[in-house]
């Protein structure tokens, strides 16, 4: 099990860009499958983007999201970012990430460990 801190959110407007953190603690963080998720207020959470462990080297990310934002990882330093351009008001939510042994997955319970989130407003 990995405990999973996220930081980055904030207000921006329109057009502008965020990056968000995910820093997690446990030795076994890069055999995890880590995920990014969202949930606005009255709607479902929504997976976001995902990436493979160790080396990272699959991604997916959800049609809304896809050619805006980017995620990546670095296992030295336990940390998964979330990078987050052209953002719309849209895009407003609680971002959560999460982490997973094996493939990352795009369904919120197929995680194990989750965040606390991070705010993402953004204004028109």
């Amino acid at each position: 099990q990995v405990q999973l801190v996220e930081s980055g959110g904030g207000l921006v407007q329109a057009g502008g860009s965020l990056r968000l953190s995910c820093a997690a603690s446990g030795r076994t963080f890069s055999s995890y499958a880590m995920g990014w998720f969202r949930q606005a207020p009255g709607k479902e959470r929504e997976f976001v983007a995902g990436i493979s462990n160790w080396s990272g080297g699959i991604t997916g990310y959800a049609d809304s999201v896809k050619g805006r934002f980017t995620i990546s990882r670095d296992n030295a330093k336990n940390t998964v970012h979330l990078q987050m351009n052209s953002l719309k008001p849209e895009d407003t939510a609680v971002y959560f990430c999460a982490g997973r042994y094996g493939s990352f997955g795009r369904v919120y319970h197929e995680y194990d460990d989750w965040g606390q989130g991070t705010q993402v407003t953004v204004s028109s």
